[in-house]
């Protein structure tokens, strides 16, 4: 079958960028090892970061899976990564040889699912107007996820601010105003939750 759909794979180094804002792009892109972070850059060089797709994690599935619609965000190798690319077109052309074409895309369809309702999350995080109430929400749902107070994020700082759409300094600073007053004990991207966050 991978020779059916055109499977090809390719190495990145960490910060090439794999799939840029404004190309048409056809390929879903399974990320073999490392991962890739998706990230939006307005024009005044603001970045936003929406996501980090890790190792068996798709990216580009959406815009794949419409034709001629230009990529709004970057695709960055966030590390360096080995990146298996699939073709859309070849995947939605039914093939009879091969039964597990349809299974693909029924995953394909459910990983989909599974990135809007990361996007559900993060516009929820980004909601609240004070700094420690983003961090709240944010700590909350990684805590709720991980079954432990004690958790490892995907970000560092300027990757934690820019998911957040927070300066990072002034994260920084709330971070330490966080740990003074008993809330959280961190180091690097390990954070212990000291008490519950309400």
């Amino acid at each position: 079958m991978s020779k059916y759909l055109d499977f090809r794979t390719n190495m990145y180094r960490k910060g090439d960028v794999i799939f840029g804002a404004g190309s048409i792009v056809t390929d879903i892109g399974l990320v073999l090892s490392g991962s890739v972070r998706i990230e939006h850059t307005d024009l005044w060089g603001n970045k936003s970061i929406l996501g980090i797709t890790p190792a068996s994690g798709v990216f580009a599935e959406s815009y794949a899976c419409i034709p001629d619609e230009p990529m709004m965000v970057d695709a960055v190798a966030n590390e360096d990564c080995n990146i298996l690319f699939i073709s859309v077109p070849k995947l939605f052309t039914p093939c009879p040889a091969y039964g597990s074409q349809n299974r693909l895309i029924q995953n394909l369809v459910i990983i989909n699912a599974g990135k809007n309702l990361q996007l559900s999350r993060r516009s929820l995080h980004t909601s609240p107007k004070t700094i420690r109430g983003r961090l709240f929400s944010y700590f909350s749902q990684q805590v709720s996820a991980q079954g432990s107070n004690k958790i490892i994020i995907p970000f560092d700082r300027q990757q934690l601010a820019d998911y957040l759409n927070l300066d990072r300094s002034a994260l920084s600073k709330e971070l330490g105003k966080m740990r003074n007053d008993g809330l959280i004990v961190y180091h690097k991207n390990t954070f212990v939750i000291k008490t519950d966050i309400r």
